[in-house]
């Protein structure tokens, strides 16, 4: 996984809204409505994103997300169409299994799930919630399951071997 920042402006970024949720601030005057909004940001080439953003508007809600989520690019390593292996990633109660899948499958996930992995461009795979359905916590497990993933190339250069030896 690639550590440094990687420059949004440089990649082609499509963006989808996730969630959009009414927060309520009870005040001495009466209640406060706000806006909270999470949003994917994706180039479909291995970069990927999540924002979340609060606003009294919608749109600069989803605005302010979107350039959270620019901040919070991550590379994804993809092999073909899927990614290298199994992984399962938790956030809170939110845990998300991701698995490769053969060409030709598409994505099988729910919503929040395949909102990143659609962005990300992985093409083939099957994904599974198995904790909370909060998009929230589904959405950070699916970003932290996809950083958990490492080609062979990259366990290779770890564990100081060749390829081949890490294959058998």
């Amino acid at each position: 996984m690639q550590r440094g920042h990687i420059d949004a402006s440089e990649l082609d970024i499509k963006e989808r809204v996730v969630n959009i949720n009414r927060v309520t601030k009870v005040v001495k005057g009466g209640r406060n409505f706000r806006f909270s909004a999470l949003v994917v940001v994706g180039d479909e080439n291995g970069h990927v994103g999540v924002g979340m953003a609060k606003a009294q508007e919608v749109p600069d809600a989803i605005r302010k997300a979107i350039e959270d989520a620019k901040k919070h690019l991550i590379k994804v390593p993809i092999i073909g169409t899927t990614i290298p292996h199994d992984t399962v990633g938790q956030y809170g109660a939110g845990r998300v299994l991701l698995k490769p899948a053969d060409e030709g499958t598409g994505v099988i996930a729910g919503g929040p799930v395949r909102a990143v992995v659609e962005l990300a461009g992985i093409r083939d795979l099957r994904g599974k919630s198995l904790g909370s359905n909060n998009p929230r916590n589904m959405v950070n497990a699916t970003i932290q399951a996809l950083t958990q993933l490492k080609t062979v190339e990259e366990v290779a250069k770890l564990r100081g071997k060749t390829v081949e030896e890490i294959l058998g």
